[in-house]
């Protein structure tokens, strides 16, 4: 496999792996910590993740526990939760902030299937983007003869394998996730 190939799939996994992450902030209606992920509480005068100014658990499927390191937080954590608009109402007892995560109703899960479509969309138009910046540069060398014409073919026939790879890959993760959120 040349380097042109070889950058295509590093590029392209690169795109799974954000499409990935992306997917994990949508809710299923089950409590998951990666919900928080996008969660910023003021500290110290510093926009800081969540995730390292508390713990956070989930002692069963509908509940969030979030336990700051430091009892002056519970306030700001709220804050931060209604700010970040998770559709979550935070309960704090003065010594933990708890989410109750609702379950979704027929509405909310149809809104995230479609906001999964279209989460799925934008990774493919970046897939296909990496095709057409690699095809590119496949073309100039082509131009400046420094690779011969049934070459250039080839490689450009094995980014398009890659592409049609990667884009199953996008079809599979989206399918498995619209599953988990329309059977919960």
């Amino acid at each position: 496999m040349n380097s042109f190939v070889l950058d295509c799939e590093r590029d392209m996994a690169k795109r799974i792996n954000g499409l990935e992450r992306e997917l994990t902030r949508v809710r299923t209606g089950r409590a998951t910590v990666t919900m928080l992920d996008g969660v910023k509480v003021e500290y110290y005068g510093s926009a800081t993740p969540l995730n390292q100014v508390a713990a956070i658990a989930t002692p069963d499927a509908r509940t969030i526990v979030i336990s700051p390191y430091e009892k002056s937080l519970i306030a700001d954590i709220e804050k931060a939760i209604h700010i970040a608009d998770l559709g979550i109402q935070p309960m704090n007892d003065g010594n933990v902030v708890r989410l109750a995560v609702p379950p979704l109703t027929e509405e909310r899960r149809k809104s995230s299937a479609q906001s999964i479509k279209k989460i799925g969309e934008d990774a493919k138009i970046a897939i296909r983007k990496v095709r057409q910046d690699i095809n590119n540069k496949v073309k100039q060398q082509e131009k400046a003869k420094e690779i011969a014409e049934d070459e250039a073919k080839r490689i450009q026939k094995d980014i398009q394998t890659e592409t049609d790879k990667f884009v199953k890959q996008v079809d599979s993760i989206l399918n498995h996730k619209e599953q988990e959120i329309m059977t919960v």
